[in-house]
């Protein structure tokens, strides 16, 4: 063959089927797999939620405050200033 060219074989497309004798076909050779390893296996049950843990457990401890202080940066009740109300018309 040539440079650049490429060889294409031609494939088999015939399928022959020995079918057992006295069984009746239709199935082309092909049927389920009845054996035990190839079988669905039966569902299992899904293990239990979590138990939610009590709320005394949750909330019942205080927290000290922290041994520095808060943080209070010197302009954060800017932020929550209110700007001043207007009067309705009336």
């Amino acid at each position: 063959m040539g440079e650049g060219t490429l060889e294409i074989k031609k494939l088999r497309t015939e399928w022959r089927c020995e079918e057992e004798e006295g069984k009746v076909g239709g199935t082309g050779g092909w049927e389920t797999p009845k054996r035990a390893e190839c079988r669905i296996p039966a569902p299992v049950r899904c293990p239990a939620p979590p138990k939610k843990k009590s709320p005394a457990v949750a909330f019942g401890k205080r927290r000290d405050p922290p041994k520095n202080g808060y943080f209070n940066p010197p302009d954060l009740e800017a932020l929550f200033a209110l700007a001043p109300r207007r009067e309705a018309c009336a």
